[in-house]
């Protein structure tokens, strides 16, 4: 008796040839007993473990290699002088300046203290071929990280500040120059702390490489950066007036930065329904729209079949408050209203926790 020939494709196939219903098949399976489960073998809001490894790089003031599934980024800084000689319009900062938060917020973006710079290394993902220009993503990423350094405030403009410390007989005869006035001098006469002045600063270059993409690369970007800031040490340095330049000391250890906070960035694809996108795209009033799901942590072929991301930069790091929003971005799609927000901040606060384990 002939036997049947078996027409089953493997998952692979399937994949390839349907993506959409393949996707789609392991999320509503046909078993109501069965659960929902991605094509990764992942949950909807299951995210993949973080792996985090610091100072990687030997001539770097501070690196992290930062690797989630098989997306895998690596982070360096370097930091780099800047006279004030050489920055237009320069203002000198004030000293007693109540609003301390925004000052530091405006030197550093006033003067380009922080410069990021993303970019995708041929071969990291199938589409990244050798010989291009930078693509729109790596411009895309970098404009978001850049943007995200200055909304957290996550540095303080004072760990780049290079001081030239007045002595007293300069700080003395600077200050005679001109002035007639004893009660000044008398005044000037009983500070005690020596007078300081701004003559440089350090301008962190912050480089992020993907050797390997597989999906989400803003947060696995975000985080190989705060691993990187916070692993970046500057050298003690001082201005030199005899010489007119900045001198760093090879004797004393050199000085870690001041990092506020613990933002985590938690980014998820909107996958729909192919009722739902067709009642989405032709705009039908009322009924019942077709089933979603919530991605957390998409690779690259759950990105390939997702219209709409959604993006929140969440901060845990003071006990007793509540979870600080650093940041909320959205693109594309219609899914994302207030209520699937608050159930994402929930599940980026659980994704905050792994984070800072790994760390």
């Amino acid at each position: 008796m002939a036997t049947q020939s078996s027409l089953t494709l493997s998952s692979a196939t399937f994949a390839k040839l349907s993506p959409h219903p393949f996707l789609l098949a392991n999320l509503q399976p046909t078993d109501a007993s069965t659960p929902s489960s991605r094509t990764n073998g992942r949950q909807p809001t299951q995210a993949r473990p973080p792996a985090i490894n610091t100072s990687s790089l030997s001539h770097a003031h501070g690196s992290a290699v930062v690797r989630t599934g098989d997306t895998t980024a690596v982070c360096g800084v370097r930091a780099e002088t800047l006279t004030t000689s050489q920055i237009p319009n320069y203002r000198s900062p004030l000293s007693n300046t109540s609003a301390g938060t925004t000052a530091s917020t405006d030197e550093l973006r006033d003067y380009d203290l922080l410069v990021p710079n993303i970019e995708l290394a041929t071969g990291c993902a199938p589409n990244f071929l050798p010989g291009v220009p930078p693509t729109t993503l790596a411009q895309t990423l970098s404009t978001r990280i850049y943007s995200l350094l200055h909304s957290s405030h996550l540095l303080d403009v004072a760990d780049l500040r290079i001081y030239h410390e007045k002595n007293r007989e300069e700080d003395d005869a600077t200050k005679g120059e001109g002035e007639g006035d004893e009660d000044m001098q008398d005044a000037d006469v009983d500070v005690d702390v020596p007078a300081r002045e701004v003559k440089a600063y350090w301008v962190l270059y912050i480089d992020i490489l993907f050797i390997s993409l597989d999906g989400n690369p803003f947060d696995a970007a975000w985080a190989a950066v705060l691993a990187a800031l916070r692993d970046t040490k500057l050298p003690r340095a001082r201005w030199d007036a005899d010489r007119e330049m900045v001198l760093c000391s090879r004797r004393e250890a050199p000085i870690p930065l001041s990092i506020t906070g613990f933002p985590v960035a938690c980014t998820a694809a909107v996958f729909t329904a192919k009722e739902r996108l067709k009642q989405s795209q032709s705009r039908k009033a009322g009924g019942e729209m077709g089933p979603f799901w919530i991605l957390v942590d998409p690779d690259r072929f759950e990105e390939s079949l997702c219209d709409e991301m959604v993006t929140v930069v969440v901060d845990r790091s003071i006990e007793g408050e509540e979870t600080k929003i650093l940041g909320l971005s959205k693109s594309g799609g219609t899914v994302v209203g207030p209520e699937v927000i608050r159930r994402f901040v929930k599940v980026a606060e659980g994704r905050w926790q792994e984070f800072k384990d790994a760390f």
